[in-house]
């Protein structure tokens, strides 16, 4: 098995997850690191044993050395990075939302497929054992012919007009919470269902219109000790929540909201699958246990055990029963497939591509239009195929 070298764009939060599944890999190595923050990518790539550090993606881009990047940084950098490292035959993983618009993201596949390089997008919360379970139910029809999907997307870390991120300004793109965890809950409903959305009705609120901005960098989840005299008030553009009613096909019917305002929840996502023989539901926060519904016995409750799932779910858990798998487990079991597909031009990717991002952008799209007209949109199928 050749051994790979690799490079990660960004040193925040995303970043480090990143940084450490790839090293759990075992045949892919971390050779570089890129971030403006000198000093950060300077601290963990110490820590993580990395030999390079450049605040210039470019010079590694210019590395023949270097077979792949993980695109790791704020949104508005997908676009250039994820272009540029294709254009210098690299191999590329790439943070979602893919793009800040669908017209980027079509321009990403169109790169990618020219490229002849290997394009994934990191939709990881697909990877979690019983996410695969509820794919294989459906696929297998034991839920039967579905009816109903629903759940939410919700979170905290945001409740306070004292919290902040680079994710509420708006030139990372017309959406924030929809784009960052809406396209999550929606990859994952039509990722186990197997069923497109085709139109939705959609209502996004700012609660905050202004929110005060730390004079320094804070991490993702870890702006909550600030102080009075450490940050400034800006306006925001971008949505605090949204919630949508959708259809699939003819018949599916759902409902959806995403928040990250809400008081307790720090990572919530929850879906649940209603079909004509039985139902599925499944949550983050306890994503060990799958609810298995039914009408005329009793419910079940499944806990994650490689020798309970169907076949095709087997190959997520790599933990025996009664042993946790979780957040962390999901970025290794994607970076996996990925990495393995780059054994064979031929190998089947099985795993998330940037056609996929272009589904959810399209998506976000047709809700924010829906919400500004205060109306149904319909959503665009893609040329692409099936996501």
């Amino acid at each position: 098995m050749k051994r790979w070298k690799t490079a990660v764009f960004g040193t925040g939060f995303m970043g480090r997850v990143h940084l450490e599944a790839i090293q759990r890999l075992g045949n892919v190595e971390v050779v570089a690191l890129s971030s403006l923050e000198d000093d950060v990518a300077r601290r963990l790539a110490a820590q993580y044993g990395v030999g390079r550090v450049e605040s210039d993606y470019h010079k590694i881009l210019e590395d023949p050395k270097i077979d792949a990047v993980h695109i790791c940084t704020p949104n508005k950098q997908h676009f250039p990075m994820a272009s540029e490292a294709l254009a210098a035959g690299k191999h590329v993983v790439c943070e979602k939302p893919l793009a800040r618009s669908v017209d980027e993201a079509r321009k990403l596949v169109a790169a990618a497929g020219k490229s002849g390089r290997r394009d994934c997008l990191n939709h990881n919360l697909r990877y979690y054992p019983l996410v695969q379970q509820i794919r294989r139910m459906c696929e297998a029809g034991e839920l039967g012919d579905i009816l109903v999907v629903q759940g939410t997307y919700s979170q905290d870390w945001l409740l306070y007009d004292t919290d902040y991120n680079w994710r509420v300004e708006g030139d990372h793109g017309a959406s924030r919470t929809f784009a960052d965890i809406g396209s999550h809950w929606f990859d994952m409903a039509e990722h186990v269902t197997g069923l497109r959305t085709t139109a939705v009705c959609a209502d996004f609120q700012t609660f905050y219109k202004t929110r005060k901005k730390p004079k320094r960098t804070v991490e993702t989840f870890a702006g909550k000790l600030l102080r009075p005299d450490e940050y400034d008030e800006v306006p925001i553009s971008t949505e605090d929540y949204s919630g949508a009613i959708f259809r699939m096909g003819e018949r599916t019917r759902g409902s959806m909201t995403v928040s990250q305002v809400s008081a307790g929840r720090k990572n919530q996502l929850r879906i649940e699958v209603y079909g004509t023989k039985s139902a599925a539901a499944w949550d983050q926060e306890k994503p060990n246990e799958l609810w298995i519904g039914n009408r005329n016995t009793n419910n079940q409750l499944l806990l994650k055990d490689p020798s309970l799932l169907l076949p095709g779910a087997q190959a997520y858990a790599e933990q025996p029963g009664g042993h946790a798998e979780g957040y962390p487990d999901t970025f290794k079991q994607n970076f996996k497939r990925f990495y393995a597909s780059l054994e064979s031009a031929d190998a089947e990717a099985q795993y998330p591509r940037f056609r996929d991002g272009l589904r959810q952008l399209t998506i976000l799209e047709a809700a924010l239009e829906s919400h500004k007209r205060r109306g149904w949109m319909d959503v665009p199928a893609l040329e692409e195929g099936k996501s």
